[in-house]
């Protein structure tokens, strides 16, 4: 019976002390002592499993630097991207941190952070007679993209409003469920370009071994990335705030926007 009581209140004692952790920074996380994080991890170099399963990439790193400064562990939950709010909503997670832009229909959903700005990339076979610079040269193209990103009403606007009237003919937006299946109908001929998010694409280039290349100079349609958490969430929202300030005074945030090749976002 001893070692049993001892046991229930060693077990106690961690309970409160991992909760006193995440109380003392102003903040209750979905479960006591961590800091869940929802990402899809199928986006290299934001997000992605090594050959040891480990989540590596720049939205990883950044989370666990959030954590380390709240105090709390940091874990991370894989969810499909189109179904990340609903999940943050539902209380899976705490905060959404997986290569999203901030838009104003989000924002509606969850209270953001911006914390890097990106652009994005447009891909093609390597031996495409076709090699779009510029959303314009899209016209008359099928298009493929994940689902759930920013880039459709963009798209169809520029179809709407340049393509058509030009004669160029209209851009045929297709979406999948994720990137490596964008790709897998690019090699397979089922779109002519992929969209992409800067970082990604030259990751996604590269793992095809040169059959899908970068055909734009110049990265286009720039956005902000976001850190989402719940709406009315205010205690895990400032003390995110509190950590993010203390990662760029420690110089973290800084080395990790180098790394990773994005740029602090203007206010």
């Amino acid at each position: 019976m001893r070692n049993k009581n001892n046991t229930a209140v060693r077990l106690t004692v961690l309970a409160v002390a991992l909760l006193g952790a995440t109380m003392a920074h102003g903040a209750t996380t979905v479960t006591p002592g961590q800091f869940k994080v929802g990402m899809e991890i199928t986006y290299p170099p934001f997000e992605s499993y090594d050959k040891d399963k480990n989540v590596v990439g720049s939205d990883p790193e950044l989370s666990t630097l959030l954590g380390k400064h709240m105090g709390v562990k940091t874990d991370f939950v894989d969810t499909k991207f189109p179904s990340l709010i609903l999940g943050l909503n539902s209380g899976h997670y705490d905060a959404i941190i997986s290569g999203m832009y901030i838009t104003p229909e989000r924002q509606t959903q969850a209270q953001t952070i911006a914390y890097a700005k990106t652009g994005a990339a447009i891909m093609v076979l390597k031996d495409s007679a076709i090699k779009p610079k510029v959303p314009e040269d899209l016209c008359g193209l099928k298009v493929g993209l994940e689902k759930g990103t920013t880039w459709v009403p963009q798209f169809n606007k520029l179809s709407t409003d340049y393509c058509i009237p030009n004669n160029k003919g209209a851009i045929a937006v297709s979406e999948f469920p994720s990137a490596p299946e964008v790709t897998q109908a690019l090699l397979s001929g089922n779109v002519q370009a992929q969209v992409e998010i800067d970082g990604a694409a030259g990751m996604i280039a590269e793992h095809t071994k040169g059959r899908v290349v970068v055909s734009t100079e110049h990265s286009i349609y720039q956005q902000t990335l976001g850190i989402f958490v719940k709406k009315g969430n205010e205690e895990l929202y400032k003390a995110l705030l509190t950590a993010f300030d203390e990662t760029k005074k420690s110089g973290e945030y800084a080395a990790l926007l180098k790394k990773y090749n994005l740029e602090e976002p203007t206010n």
